[in-house]
């Protein structure tokens, strides 16, 4: 099956609903946007469909993997959720090379055009721990984007950055879409999901709407 489907996802955390009979398809190849208040689900839903957390009840559909039965993760996936946990006393492409000795699926080249594509200079040898907000959410997406994933899952992609930056990730989400990753964002700038997105949800409550909805 060539799209994600969520089908009734319920989650519950210390006795708090925190996602309520949530259901969405999202064609692959496209770019949804999701939209609403802090605490409003958003983050709770992106760790659902990424497996970081395993849903109370309901199903994960991501193509043709169920997660929990086919698999606890979608196979090929890169993620930007809060804080990403990079070793504070390595430069950037010294962060990449150990996260891609997992599984192997970026050589020295792809890291290097991953970092140089979001605007940080592979030759720093700057620790991250001594990189600006800015910095850190470019190395967020430069890991992200540098195994070519099918499935890019996007918490606030331009938080931290200035216009430019915005610009730059911006076009790199368009060029990660134009590849053939599914792209999933959420973002409080009305222009990422406005310029980028196909279609548009929003969280109210942990539940989904139609962005014309509320």
């Amino acid at each position: 099956m060539d799209k994600i489907v969520v089908s009734h996802l319920t989650k519950d955390i210390k006795k708090n609903r925190v996602l309520e009979d949530v259901c969405f398809e999202v064609e692959r190849g496209s770019i949804c946007g999701f939209v609403g208040a802090n605490g409003s689900g958003k983050s709770m839903l992106f760790r659902a469909i990424s497996g970081l957390i395993r849903p109370t009840s309901g199903t994960v559909q991501v193509f043709s993997q169920v997660l929990g039965r086919d698999g606890s993760f979608p196979e090929s996936m890169g993620i930007v959720i809060e804080n990403v946990g990079f070793w504070p006393e390595y430069a950037g492409l010294q962060n990449l090379q150990l996260l891609a000795s997992i599984k192997k699926n970026a050589d020295e080249k792809a890291l290097i055009e991953a970092l140089n594509r979001v605007g940080l200079n592979p030759e720093d040898k700057r620790a991250y721990k001594k990189y600006s907000l800015g910095m850190k959410q470019r190395l967020a997406i430069a890991q992200a984007i540098m195994e070519k994933p099918d499935l890019l899952i996007l918490d606030e992609p331009t938080n931290a950055l200035d216009e430019e930056g915005i610009e730059q990730i911006r076009k790199v989400i368009s060029e990660e879409n134009q590849r053939g990753a599914t792209v999933l964002i959420a973002s409080h700038n009305r222009q990422d999901i406005q310029l980028l997105c196909n279609k548009c949800f929003r969280m109210y409550e942990g539940r989904l709407y139609p962005e014309e909805a509320i």
